[in-house]
């Protein structure tokens, strides 16, 4: 969509129009914006044909993908930590400390809806610390099929009170070595938290085929027993 002019634009936010195209440079150096003929700024399209395949997937092999997906991540995930590292600014930062409060603020209330949401959000904000475009689009295009349980169910995770523990040690420890400017450290810990929930949800998936078995022998047990 395009954007309102930068007059009218700066009166609405009551901002200067200096401050105006300050952010504004900062949301095109991001790939949030792009340039118009004529002077104009829209927001950028987002890839959301990138979901189309791996939609597919997840419906024909799930437990397969899941864990080639998660394998990507954690790729991924290394790559944009240590770019943060390096790249991070004040408004980076800043929003990378929002995140973890918010997650802080969901682990103490013990809400897994709340506290995955702002998971999320917050690698997506490790994404957008990386300044590399192309990981923040192909990340941003995810990000809804992330929320909607689609790879996995994030509150699944959320549920089991040792494992919520984990993860926001490993949420933290990847936000401060963004913070203490260490690209090895971010990118270890970035890796590592996701090699994390790929052993978690394997585990969870086990244990749910094996529940599956049980009910089935009990509901076979019960037929029997009335035929």
């Amino acid at each position: 969509d395009p954007l309102l002019p930068e007059r009218e634009m700066a009166a609405r936010l009551n901002v200067s129009r200096p401050t105006l195209r300050q952010g504004m440079k900062m949301l095109e150096d991001k790939g949030l914006l792009v340039a118009e003929p004529g002077g104009g700024r829209a927001v950028a399209p987002l890839a959301t044909s990138i979901t189309d395949p791996l939609i597919e997937l997840m419906a024909e092999r799930s437990e397969e993908v899941v864990d080639h997906y998660l394998e990507l991540r954690a790729m991924l995930e290394g790559m944009a930590a240590a770019l943060a590292a390096r790249r991070a600014n004040s408004v980076d930062r800043e929003s990378l400390r929002g995140c973890l409060a918010r997650i802080d603020a969901a682990h103490a209330k013990a809400d897994p809806h709340d506290e995955a949401d702002a998971d999320v959000d917050l690698h997506l904000a490790v994404y957008e610390a990386s300044h590399n475009i192309v990981l923040l689009q192909i990340m941003r295009a995810l990000s809804g099929m992330l929320r909607r349980g689609v790879f996995h169910n994030r509150e699944k995770l959320y549920a089991r009170s040792e494992v919520r523990d984990v993860l926001l040690q490993q949420h933290r420890g990847i936000v401060e070595a963004i913070m203490a400017h260490d690209p090895v450290a971010a990118r270890r810990a970035a890796e590592e938290h996701i090699q994390y929930t790929q052993r978690v949800m394997s585990e969870i998936a086990a244990a749910e085929a094996r529940l599956e078995i049980s009910l089935r022998r009990i509901d076979g047990g019960s037929l029997s027993t009335r035929a």
